[in-house]
């Protein structure tokens, strides 16, 4: 199965996470189909906290991609980002 789902970068108390597609059986922070955005819970100032393609994710879940219960809400809160904005 395809999912939508977080990978973790960044160094030591500074995470970052790249929104991906994968196949359910490949690691975390392995092989993936493609990158739809990231997500930095640490941003300060002028930083972007979340960035996400919204066309390519709507394509993946019209193919039947699973996104998980974390990227469910982030895409919840980019959708009311772009709503306002």
């Amino acid at each position: 199965m395809v999912v939508i789902r977080l990978a973790r970068g960044g160094s030591k108390k500074r995470p970052f996470y790249h929104l991906n597609v994968a196949d359910q059986r490949n690691p975390r922070d392995g092989r993936f189909i493609e990158r739809l955005g990231f997500y930095n819970p640490v941003a300060r100032g002028q930083e972007v906290e979340l960035r996400v393609d919204l066309e390519r994710v709507e394509y993946w879940i019209s193919k039947g991609a699973q996104p998980t219960d974390t990227v469910a809400k982030l895409l919840k809160d980019a959708k009311k980002q772009q709503a306002a904005g």
